[in-house]
């Protein structure tokens, strides 16, 4: 069976560079385990998916490397990664070290426009626990980091986070569809409190301890689900 079967077709706007676009699509099926690990990739096959040449494509297979997704083995052809437990600690470690930091500057230095947004936000999570939407949640989720990195005025951090964190992303998707998301909300909500009342040292307290969960989920994970990930990795 070609790994094509069974996937939602994606259209590619022309009009924009197209390997970018591949990329985000490719990497948010790999993230969300609709291209398994181990999974052979096919620059051909993906091209013919698109309607594009394999140039966009071999490019972004490239850039899937570069986020430690993908396994591109001369003369054997491209592969879909198995998670890395030591990847995903080493970015949980560095998005906790710049986050801490983006959540005491925003505390510190917000207005009410940025606390109407964020309590906007946590209504929106909260429809997405309600109606058991993980997919919503973790777009929502995303969302939620990256407007507190735009409010810091730290969008060149927030990259150096985007750069890192792919294995953590697979792991935290992984989570949030085995086990429910009500405690990411209610750690979110701590967090948005702390903000509100600038309160900086239990703002970075309550993002620290956001982060950390994964901690305790990887290893429930990686036991329950031991074909995804690196044998013997951490």
């Amino acid at each position: 069976m070609s790994l094509l079967d069974g996937l939602e077709q994606q259209e590619i706007d022309l009009r924009l560079p197209v390997a970018p676009q591949i990329h985000g699509i490719l990497r948010q099926q790999i993230i969300r385990n609709q291209l398994t690990p181990g999974s052979r990739m096919s620059e051909a096959e993906w091209a013919t998916a698109f309607a594009v040449s394999r140039q966009p494509v071999r490019e972004a297979f490239i850039k899937l490397a570069n986020d430690g997704l993908l396994d591109i083995l001369p003369n054997r052809g491209s592969f879909v990664k198995k998670i890395s437990p030591n990847a995903v600690m080493d970015a949980r470690f560095v998005r906790e070290a710049i986050e801490a930091d983006i959540v005491r500057l925003v505390a510190e230095t917000h207005d009410a426009a940025v606390d109407r947004e964020l309590a906007n936000q946590i209504e929106h999570q909260k429809r997405a626990v309600e109606t058991d939407d993980p997919d919503a949640f973790i777009a929502l989720d995303e969302l939620f980091h990256q407007t507190l990195a735009e409010v810091a005025h730290k969008m060149g951090a927030w990259a150096v986070v985007q750069s890192q964190k792919a294995q953590m992303d697979r792991v935290r998707y992984l989570s949030l569809v085995e086990h429910n998301t009500a405690k990411l909300l209610e750690q979110h909500n701590a967090i948005v409190a702390a903000i509100a009342v600038h309160d900086a040292t239990a703002a970075e307290a309550a993002m620290r301890s956001h982060l950390r969960r994964i901690l305790k989920d990887l290893p429930q994970i990686a036991q329950e689900k031991p074909e995804l990930f690196e044998p013997g990795d951490g």
